[in-house]
C-alpha cells in the first residue's frame, strides 16, 4: 500500500494543486483561522467538478467548541445529505458532550445518514479527557477514521497517545495523524507508527492579485493556499521501496 497523504484545501485552486502534486485526499474547508468550517454549496459543487480524487469536506456550522445545538445539528444533518447527492467521498465532523466525552448518539446518526459515504471523526478527538474510551465509542458509532494529534499541538508532542490509540484500535479504524506534519518529520512519524495514511495542510500565505491597496487597511490582503513543492517533499519523504 502507497502512503497516502490528505490535504487541507481552502479554495478551487488548491484543490487542483493538490491533486496535481499527488495528494490523496482533500479535506475542504473553510475559515482557516477558525480551524475549518463547512464551504458553501457553490464550492462543493465545484471542488467536485475541479479534480477526480476523494474529497472529504468537513461539517462544523461554526468554529469553537464542537457542543451543538439541535439546530446547529439540524444544519449540519443537511449539509451531509448534501456532500452526499454532489457526490463527495466523505465527511468530517466531531461531537461533544458538555463534560467532554464523545456524543455517540450524534455521531452514530450522522454515520449512518451519510453512508455510503466515509467518516472521519476530526480533531475534537484532542479535546476529550479519555482518549482510549473516546475510541472505543468512535469505533462502536460506525466511522472509519479518526484524525488526531494524540492531543497536543502537533503530532509529535502527541506522539505517546496516538501510539496508544494505534495499539488499541487494533487495525478497526484508521488513525489519521494531523497537525504540524511537514516533509521534515513525516518520514520520522511514519516509522514510529506504522501507519501509511497522513493529514497535511501543507499551506503557505499567498498574496492576491489586486493592484490597488488601501494603505489604511490590512485586512485582506493574503490568503491561504497550498504549497505543491511541500506536497511533493512529503510524498518523497515516505515513498515505499
Amino acid at each position: 500500500m502507497n502512503t497516502l497523504l490528505e490535504v487541507i484545501a481552502f479554495d478551487i485552486n488548491s484543490c487542483r494543486l493538490i491533486e496535481e502534486a499527488g495528494g490523496g485526499r482533500i479535506e475542504l474547508c473553510a475559515n482557516p483561522l477558525e480551524g475549518g468550517t463547512t464551504v458553501s454549496y457553490g464550492m462543493l459543487k465545484a471542488a467536485r467538478e475541479a479534480v477526480e480524487i476523494p474529497i472529504f469536506p468537513i461539517i462544523r456550522p461554526r468554529g469553537g467548541d464542537f457542543l451543538y445545538t439541535e439546530e446547529e445539528f439540524a444544519v449540519m444533518k443537511s449539509d451531509v445529505l448534501v456532500a452526499k447527492e454532489i457526490g463527495m467521498n466523505g465527511v468530517v465532523f466531531g461531537f461533544l458532550k458538555p463534560d467532554g466525552t464523545v456524543d455517540y448518539e450524534r455521531t452514530a446518526r450522522l454515520v449512518e445518514l451519510a453512508y455510503p459515504m466515509d467518516v472521519t471523526f476530526h480533531r475534537a478527538f484532542d479535546h476529550v479527557p479519555d482518549k482510549l474510551e473516546a475510541l472505543e465509542h468512535i469505533i462502536k458509532a460506525g466511522c472509519q477514521r479518526i484524525l488526531s494529534s494524540g492531543g497536543a499541538s502537533t503530532v509529535l508532542e502527541g506522539i505517546s497517545t496516538l501510539l496508544a490509540c494505534i495499539k488499541a484500535a487494533k487495525d478497526r479504524i484508521i488513525l489519521l495523524p494531523g497537525s504540524g506534519i511537514r516533509s521534515g518529520n513525516i518520514g520520522r512519524l511514519k516509522a514510529l507508527t506504522g501507519l501509511e495514511e497522513f493529514h497535511s495542510s501543507a499551506r503557505k500565505l499567498t498574496t492576491g492579485a489586486m493592484e490597488y491597496r488601501n494603505p489604511l487597511l490590512t485586512e485582506g490582503a493574503q490568503t491561504w493556499t497550498v504549497d505543491p513543492d511541500e506536497i511533493k517533499a512529503c510524498l518523497a519523504a515516505v515513498q515505499n521501496d
